[in-house]
């Protein structure tokens, strides 16, 4: 016990002996690193095209989930713009399919054309179940849901001032 309070003591005090004893250890509350690695972590990098600046790659990739989930005859396809609103991402995308298995291959399909078409490798929850599939493609999160599952969440009134449309594009059927 008196060694294992002596270590604590010692690692409180943040000195290092040996070559790097003039440097202090970090505090570990504010230092991020990746525990396999041992590399700082820093914010999300940003997927952009050579050249492109931040609004253009995320409108990039907008363009192709609205095409991609349309293409997939996704229902009632809305558009929300969380730019100055929100750290997470500049866009959000909701929309339904009509069963569980449309849920997760429009799911699919949306993962593998954003991999494909503009190197991004997104992350996926819910595709198992087929309810609500959350897909973050950094700048642009895309909620699909069964009709059922969507009305009773209700993501879009969350994202919207009372009795407002503003920052919703809502897309035309084909």
């Amino acid at each position: 016990l008196t060694g294992l309070l002596g270590i604590i003591s010692f690692l409180a005090q943040g000195q290092v002996r040996g070559p790097m004893s003039a440097r202090k250890l970090e505090d570990p509350v504010l230092s991020h690193s990746d525990p396999a690695t041992g590399l700082p972590v820093g914010p999300r990098t940003k997927p952009a095209a050579a050249g492109a600046t931040d609004a253009q790659a995320s409108e990039a990739v907008l363009a192709l989930v609205l095409k991609s989930v349309d293409d997939d005859k996704a229902e009632d396809i809305v558009q929300i713009d969380l730019r100055g609103r929100s750290d997470v991402a500049d866009y959000m995308v909701i929309c339904s399919g009509r069963s569980s298995r449309q849920v997760a291959s429009i799911s699919e399909k949306l993962a593998d054309r954003l991999k494909q078409e503009m190197r991004i490798s997104v992350r996926m929850e819910g595709k198992d179940a087929g309810d609500w599939v959350l897909i973050d493609a950094g700048d642009v999160i895309v909620h699909v849901f069964r009709p059922e599952v969507r009305e009773f969440y209700q993501l879009e009134k969350m994202w919207l001032p009372v009795g407002s449309g503003a920052g919703v594009t809502r897309t035309a059927q084909s």
